[in-house]
């Protein structure tokens, strides 16, 4: 995965009072943390996040952040708190990473061979629960998304955390829950053609009775 850069500065000053005037002027408060050092707040352009924090793969990016720490010290992003109303960015946590370094990062997930699901030709419905999951990899390792085949799934197959396929070096967290991915739903509208059909076949049958007494009156 390729390597964003991020320009940052140094925030001198900290506090709500502070923050609120870093986001008037165009800025967003983050902090940098790990690697055994102490937390550092730096301040990030708005317009230069705004490109990457609500793509998909944001918290499996790695990014370089220039005006802070050494050159070439790698981060991911570990948490973003959004503006309740606006859904802005109001403040990100980043992490160090160092290569051979082992670090868990939230992974978008992408399903394909849709077609070659026998459940979803005949109609069925992916109702996807999850949408991302949490890896350990190297951080030079981390990939672009978890792919989940669904060849051959049929109606109510169920796709569970411990079910997708690793590639070599990455593995779920210690203490994974086994929950449910995504599940291929039978169609509801085959039901109701189930059911009209049965309900015309019992007209039918109804009118033939009719007509059969009508006629021996």
């Amino acid at each position: 995965m390729a390597t964003v850069v991020l320009e940052a500065s140094k925030r001198e000053n900290v506090g709500t009072g502070a923050s609120n005037n870093y986001r008037k002027q165009g800025g967003i408060p983050c902090v940098i943390y790990g690697d055994g050092k102490k937390p550092e707040p730096i301040c990030i352009q708005k317009e230069l996040l705004d490109k990457y924090v609500h793509k998909s793969n944001f918290f499996s990016t790695v990014f370089e952040i220039n005006g802070v720490d050494k050159k070439g010290q790698k981060f991911v992003a570990k948490d973003v708190q959004f503006h309740p109303v606006t859904d802005r960015p109001i403040h990100i946590d980043f992490l160090r990473v160092s290569k051979g370094s082992k670090i868990t990062v939230r992974v978008p997930l992408s399903f394909v061979n849709e077609t070659l699901s026998p459940g979803l030709k005949n109609g069925g419905v992916l109702n996807v629960l999850v949408h991302e999951i949490d890896v350990v990899c190297d951080p030079e390792e981390i990939p672009e998304d978890i792919k989940i085949d669904l060849t051959g799934f049929e109606f109510h197959h169920t796709v569970h955390a411990n079910d997708v396929k690793l590639e070599s070096g990455i593995t779920l967290p210690a203490g994974n829950r086994n929950f449910t991915i995504a599940t291929v739903v039978a169609p509801t509208i085959m039901k109701s053609d189930d059911t009209a059909a049965a309900g015309a076949d019992a007209g039918t049958g109804d009118s033939s009775a009719s007509a059969q007494t009508t006629a021996a009156s």
